[in-house]
């Protein structure tokens, strides 16, 4: 990835802020109207999930979430000469699938915060907050079937063949977790992260494309570009995992560590072959639970080269993803809204 200043950074953030405020204005209404036809119970769960209401059933004022993805499907439609409106419900599909997956993934890991607030599942039950996330995911595909515009039929398949990726990402994840410290692989971990993160950004963009009625040459570079770009994301993601800030990220430091959770850095350390290495394995074998024994974990990554590599594969791959873009949209400027925020993912934070 080309450096750039700090000046032009700031600059792109804005412009990322600004493009995020104006795709909530234009999904989070419909948003909520879906939220909203699901039953009582469910529909209570997935209220608070999204931000929208307290555990008591009372109104926030929160918002949901970065809509970073949605965000996706209106600038890849603006990209290829497509309007945004047309593709709003296909943003709409998109964040529901994406919060299904969360919920879901909230129980799996045992996580207990999310967005500064207990998970779901830690206030209404596990079995209310996996049926809320089975709800959600019913609930984006009918957006679809119900949608008459021509691209809905394919978008629909392409959303569901993404659902089935997402959900073999997860089940390679779990799996990671019943395996020792050197028993995996780096390339199981990107193939796992790709499935997992990779599939729903590519969908994003593709879903965009396709509603802009362009080729399918066109709807596959846009699903490269969104895939490259999300394992870029997830990089980014894993360091945050790591070394993150608690009041940023609304989750305890090293959250990831504690988890034993053999993330893109944490086994790129653990197979360089090093001493720091074998320190990390020791760690990893063991409860880890400690504030130390986090701090000497993380450590270990840095020191095995982890977090070096985690942050030049990001770069990498968001120069893959451009590469992908240009089959779609020779000129780059017009795809402006589109490279704003996949620097402003890969350049941030929280």
């Amino acid at each position: 990835m080309t450096m750039i200043s700090t000046d032009t950074a700031t600059t792109e953030g804005h412009e990322a802020l600004a493009l995020l405020e104006r795709t909530r204005s234009l999904v989070d209404p419909q948003l909520r109207a879906a939220v909203e036809s699901l039953p009582g119970s469910i529909r209570r769960v997935a209220m608070y999930h999204f931000g929208w209401e307290h555990t008591d059933g009372s109104p926030t004022a929160g918002q949901a979430g970065k809509a970073i993805r949605p965000a996706l499907v209106l600038a890849a439609a603006r990209a290829v000469g497509g309007e945004a409106e047309q593709a709003v419900r296909a943003a709409v599909a998109v964040e529901l699938v994406h919060n299904f997956s969360l919920l879901h993934d909230d129980v799996i890991d045992e996580d207990r915060t999310r967005r500064h607030r207990p998970t779901a599942w830690t206030v209404f039950g596990v079995p209310a907050a996996v049926i809320a996330g089975d709800a959600m995911l019913a609930l984006a595909h009918r957006l679809l079937a119900e949608d008459t515009r021509p691209a809905s039929a394919r978008a629909s398949v392409r959303l569901a063949n993404c659902v089935i990726e997402l959900c073999a990402g997860q089940q390679a994840d779990c799996s990671f977790e019943e395996r020792g410290p050197d028993e995996v692989s780096l390339d199981e971990c990107l193939a796992m992260a790709t499935a997992k993160t990779g599939a729903l950004l590519g969908c994003a963009c593709a879903l965009g494309a396709l509603y802009a009625g362009v080729a399918e040459r066109e709807v596959g570079a846009m699903d490269g570009f969104g895939r490259e770009a999300g394992l870029a994301f997830q990089l980014i993601d894993d360091l945050i995992g790591i070394w993150g800030d608690p009041v940023q990220t609304g989750k305890p430091v090293g959250a990831d560590l504690t988890a034993h959770k053999k993330s893109l850095p944490v086994v790129a350390a653990l197979t360089s072959h090093t001493p720091a290495a074998a320190e990390l394995a020791a760690l990893y074998r063991g409860s880890m639970r400690t504030p130390g024994e986090v701090d000497r974990a993380a450590d270990a990554v840095d020191r095995a080269g982890g977090r070096d590599w985690a942050q030049v594969s990001a770069a990498d791959r968001m120069a893959r993803a451009v590469h992908h873009l240009s089959r779609a949209v020779p000129d780059l400027a017009a795809a402006g809204d589109l490279l704003a925020l996949a620097e402003f993912v890969t350049r941030r934070t929280h």
